[in-house]
């Protein structure tokens, strides 16, 4: 390959010569003749200067041949390399070819820029007061270059040489500065190419104002183009959402409609000139969009609310199996062992109030199975009388190892009808969860376990990863309540008191400081006994009833904690409980795995279909889903 190259290289450079030198043998062969008929020096003159004047045109012929060789065989080694350029090269021909035919014929017609980036080169405007370039090929050097660059082409791919001559330089002198523009097809810089879509769909928005903003008398001519370019922008741009969705051709077929539907809208720029009525139907079409992005928002909200309330058919058929089966024991047959444990105040107990069979099931599994100490751990288990068969046939066939474990009722608690039941029915919710009897038992525990003086509440959507024993060494300082802080700008849990309690109304902004650092509900260690010092049930009962008189706080059992153990909070290290994996947080995994607790806080749940799926696994791995119930209900991981 490489000698036939040098063979036509050869072959090339010596008809050049010849085609030069030739002509000035046979013109020196007869200056010989000539020379004798001069009569005087100054025709003698005359004519070297025509014979010099020959040789440098011929001298200029053969430098262009070399240029032009070197220029074809460089060009065809990096063609025959990558194909790809070879149509590039073409696409850049064409386009020097339309520039200069714009150029020659001198239109001056506006350009609209949607997109502008800081590498760009100076962006011809519209406007007569822009177009103050120094010379017309100054003018036509700076426009091929932004229409290559708007087209595509990257910046080290290399165009040819242009000499642009000063205007400030006089006639008899020669200051000329040469413009470069060394472009290499593989470059780094993509910044320009990667808006290219984001301009076509620009250039839809403005095409489809025009047509709002159309009167009926308009030019039927060009309301047809503009429908038509419309449907070719949005065929080539498809489904596509940045420029590497598209393929090589496809952005070229692109770049291609992109042209032509700017040529269409600088016809209507020039047809529809009225500024004040155009802004106007854009502003109305902006605002017609926010209404709708704001509708889908509220219906997704909704969608997700109503998700995260329905019960999985999975879970639904798993309880009524396990009730049915409970059903056919006999009564003395349904009693859990080591229930003689469940007052001893030096073990280790854990509550978790919850209707949910598997995710009782979770926390109790991932609990006991980090323990050094499991023999030692006690689980307060507490649902509502519709699942508490289903939850104590559930732990009556997987028996929790030595730990211990308790089911109880909600209506065994006969105490709580005439203390929380009254209020209840006055509260105004949507969502049942916030007013259940069972969500606000947590403020009843001193009532709930009167011969403990320390336990930790778990929420049901929690993963126990880390052994806690450690919390009962914790040094409450004569505070109630212990929990991880939520009030540190910047990570996911993050919340301020203001965000639930409503300090515009007097008797919230005298009570409480809206700077007060929030906490957490999900892992929380109560000291019960100072519990029952400070009397904290009562204070909840009378928050209760001050928010149910007026809208103090959001609904739900958060609010009413931070009023209730209002300065009576330890912080805990914020390692023992990290939040966020019920929504999108982007809690970090190193978080993740070194938190004692997660917490799937938020709507989406991991025994949803809406969890995400990318958090799920640190739950699932505490269920067998080879278990014969979770099979026959198909629930699956």
């Amino acid at each position: 390959m490489k000698q036939g190259f040098r063979c036509q290289r050869i072959l090339i450079l010596s008809l050049l010569s010849v085609s030069v030198f030739a002509p000035l043998v046979l013109v020196s062969n007869r200056l010989k003749h000539f020379t004798s008929s001069f009569g005087n020096f100054s025709t003698f003159l005359e004519f070297y200067y025509v014979l010099f004047s020959l040789f440098m045109f011929f001298f200029k012929k053969f430098m262009l041949g070399l240029i032009v060789l070197e220029f074809v065989v460089a060009a065809k080694k990096e063609f025959v390399e990558d194909l790809s350029s070879i149509f590039k090269f073409a696409c850049w021909c064409n386009w020097v070819w339309f520039v200069t035919q714009e150029t020659g014929k001198e239109l001056k017609e506006p350009t609209l820029v949607v997109y502008k980036d800081v590498d760009f080169n100076s962006v011809i405007s519209g406007n007569s007061s822009d177009r103050n370039l120094n010379s017309e090929e100054t003018g036509n050097a700076r426009g091929r270059v932004n229409l290559l660059k708007r087209n595509g082409w990257e910046e080290n791919q290399q165009i040819p040489e242009k000499i642009v001559s000063s205007p400030s330089v006089g006639k008899g002198q020669s200051n000329q500065t040469p413009v470069r523009r060394d472009l290499n097809v593989r470059s780094q810089s993509q910044r320009v190419t990667d808006e290219k879509v984001k301009e076509m769909k620009d250039q839809v928005i403005r095409a489809k104002a025009y047509l709002n903003f159309a009167p009926p008398d308009s030019n039927p001519y060009l309301v047809t183009e503009l429908k038509v370019r419309i449907k070719e922008v949005e065929r080539a741009v498809g489904a596509a959402t940045k420029d590497s969705d598209l393929s090589r051709s496809e952005l070229c077929s692109a770049l291609q409609r992109m042209r032509s539907m700017e040529a269409s809208l600088s016809k209507a720029s020039r047809i529809y000139t009225d500024c004040s009525a155009m802004a106007t139907k854009l502003r109305a079409m902006t605002y017609n969009a926010e209404e709708q992005v704001r509708t889908q928002k509220n219906q997704v909200a909704y969608l997700a609310q109503l998700a995260s309330r329905t019960t999985p058919k999975g879970l639904h058929c798993l309880s009524m199996r396990l009730t049915a089966d409970y059903f056919a024991l006999q009564p003395e047959e349904r009693e859990l062992p080591n229930q003689h444990k469940l007052r001893d105040p030096d073990l280790y107990h854990h509550a978790v109030f919850s209707d949910n069979v598997l995710a009782c099931a979770v926390v109790v599994n991932s609990t006991i199975s980090v323990s050094m100490e499991p023999e030692k751990i006690v689980f307060h288990v507490v649902t509502n009388s519709l699942n508490l068969p289903a939850v104590t046939m559930w732990f009556y066939l997987n028996p929790p190892g030595k730990a211990t474990i308790q089911i109880q009722s909600i209506d065994d608690f006969k105490w709580l009808s005439s203390k929380y039941g009254s209020i209840s029915k006055k509260q105004k919710s949507r969502d049942h969860r916030y007013t259940s009897a069972v969500n606000h038992l947590r403020f009843y525990l001193p009532d709930v376990f009167p011969a403990l003086n320390k336990i930790v509440l778990l929420d049901h959507d929690v993963v126990v990863q880390r052994d806690l024993r450690g919390l009962w060494s914790v040094g409450m300082k004569g505070k109630v309540n212990g929990a991880v802080e939520t009030c540190r700008e910047g990570e996911p849990s993050f919340h301020q008191m203001d965000m639930v309690i409503n300090f515009s109304d007097p008797i919230v902004a005298k009570r409480f400081d809206v700077k007060a650092c929030t906490w957490a509900f999900g892992m929380n260690l109560f000291d019960l006994r100072e519990w029952r010092r400070r009397n904290l049930t009562a204070v909840y009962h009378k928050y209760l009833q001050l928010g149910d008189k007026w809208q103090l706080w959001k609904a739900g059992s958060l609010p009413l904690g931070l009023v209730t153990f209002y300065n009576q909070t330890v912080v805990l290290d914020r390692r023992w409980h990290v939040l966020g994996l019920g929504y999108e947080s982007g809690v970090g995994r190193g978080d993740i795995e070194r938190a004692a607790v997660i917490h799937y806080d938020g709507n989406m749940k991991p025994w949803l279909e809406i969890g995400i799926g990318k958090y799920k696994g640190y739950w699932s791995k505490y269920i067998n889903y080879d278990h014969p119930y979770l099979q026959q209900c198909n629930i699956h991981e």
